[in-house]
């Protein structure tokens, strides 16, 4: 028997891959399922069974393209209802896998057709659970996606989820492995870690959830406690996941259509495309198409995408670095937007070339913004996460968190220069780019951001969690 995680960084998500005597299982496979191909026949094994532990949000599951060039059958957990043939497995259900058994745990709360799978090894021996989004290290999934109308509400579905985690999953042993859906950085929770993989005691011991003292009133206070808005694509990508979806192997190759200067901007007008930046922040500073908004391949890409791009079915074109295309595409595609029309051949450089419009970000490092601040009275506005500007920020900074920019146009000066940053650069040329295609030119963004800010001896100020007022 062997256990492979396959981690997506970008994503914070984990698939599995399974082999024993011959056979295999994959779980909540990504979209793009060459790579699990690859791994089949290298391996000289037989995919048997596809399982997905939910429904999911967060990414476009690649279940139904592997199940098409495999022949294996899907499986989802109780309840279960998709435009597709599925194998519904019924809790407690078995499958065999070469000389180890899958169990079907039904874990609803997340979900309600959320499944725990329990792998028992050759001896009937429990080794490892994947729990998809039921648990995670150092937190459980959040229970706000799966309301239907006024039906079930976030507490009703943290209730469930109670009892999952106590009836299902608390009972089974300490020496158990827990292989979750998710790490930190995930959407799908608040609090996880940075580890990918532990045991099922030590999540007892550590994990605020699984307090064997905790009242399911204290759990669904606890669990609600500070959950943010999900972001909009997540309802699109249930759907998809759901209802089916265009083959990857197609989404690549309409979006890896080269497009000259030329072509690109009679496409971009032609259908009200959005153009995308891909490139690394700096380079972006220094030049790009206006009204294009970045956001970058090396940083939390399709997460962000899908927190600021409001419809996954929004026409794009692709600025990149040369040779990053393919990835790009396969990104976007990992969350929904398979809607990419091209991208501009040659890169932003053919675009100069062209004699084409350009435009740029004004940029400073922290010591230069650190004088200024000393000396002015400037507005200052933060696009972190709220937990991180609690903990610390600039004295007097404006809050603009990044995922909801747009709802805070209105709190921006149209005249005066103001300046934006987030914790390292990357979020706030986001956001750079953002307040560009919505008119406002009269900015400055400090390049490193609070990281290095916070070494300048500026005055920062600290907010108590407990009591909300400053240390």
């Amino acid at each position: 028997m062997n256990i492979e995680q396959i981690y997506t960084g970008c994503l914070a998500q984990g698939a599995y891959y399974i082999t024993s005597n011959g056979e295999a299982a994959i779980i909540d496979p990504l979209r793009e399922v060459q790579p699990y191909l690859d791994k089949l026949e290298k391996d000289n094994v037989k995919l048997k069974y596809i399982f997905e532990t939910h429904f999911h949000a967060d990414f476009v599951s690649g279940h139904l393209s592997l199940s098409k060039k495999t022949n294996a059958p899907i499986v989802y957990g109780p309840t279960a209802e998709p435009n597709y043939d599925v194998i519904v497995a019924e809790d407690n259900q078995e499958f065999k896998v070469g000389n180890v058994t899958i169990v079907a745990l039904h874990t609803p709360g997340h979900t309600m057709e959320s499944t725990t799978y329990l792998l028992r090894d050759e001896n009937g021996k429990d080794v490892a659970i994947f729990s998809g989004d039921t648990l995670f290290l150092g937190d459980v999934g959040r229970p706000d996606l799966a309301q239907k109308g006024n039906e079930l509400t976030s507490e009703m579905l943290a209730g469930i989820l109670y009892d999952s985690l106590r009836n299902r999953i608390m009972p089974l042993a300490d020496d158990i492995t827990v292989y979750p859906g998710h790490g930190a950085g995930s959407a799908c929770g608040k609090n996880m870690s940075k580890e990918t993989v532990d045991t099922l005691g030590n999540q007892k011991a550590t994990n605020y959830a699984l307090r064997a003292d905790m009242t399911k009133e204290e759990f669904i206070e606890a669990v609600l406690d500070g959950i943010a808005e999900p972001p909009a694509y997540f309802p699109m990508n249930v759907q998809m996941n759901k209802s089916g979806y265009d083959d990857f192997d197609e989404v690549k190759e309409r979006g890896l259509k080269a497009l000259s200067p030329k072509e690109f901007e009679l496409v971009a007008n032609q259908n009200e495309a959005l153009v995308l930046d891909v490139r690394n922040q700096k380079t972006y500073s220094e030049g790009h198409i206006p009204k294009s908004i970045f956001i970058g391949l090396k940083g939390q890409f399709a997460p962000w995408v899908g927190a600021l791009i409001k419809d996954v079915k929004q026409p794009i074109l692709l600025v990149t670095e040369e040779g990053q295309e393919e990835e790009a595409v396969t990104r976007l595609a990992r969350v929904g937007f398979d809607n990419v029309l091209g991208f501009l051949k040659g890169g932003f450089n053919a675009w100069k070339e062209a004699g084409k419009e350009t435009d740029t970000v004004t940029s400073i490092n922290a010591e230069e913004f650190a004088e200024i601040y000393k000396s002015e009275d400037i507005p200052v506005f933060d696009v972190r996460k709220d937990g991180e500007f609690t903990s610390q920020h600039v004295e007097k900074a404006e809050h603009t968190p990044l995922s909801n920019l747009n709802d805070h146009l209105a709190q921006f000066p149209k005249e005066k220069t103001f300046y934006i940053h987030c914790q390292g650069g990357y979020r706030s040329m986001i956001a750079a780019s953002i307040l560009k295609s919505r008119g406002y030119h009269n900015f400055i963004d400090i390049a490193g951001g609070f990281k290095d800010i916070a070494q300048t001896g500026i005055v920062t100020k600290e907010i108590c969690p407990l009591t909300g007022e400053p240390k």
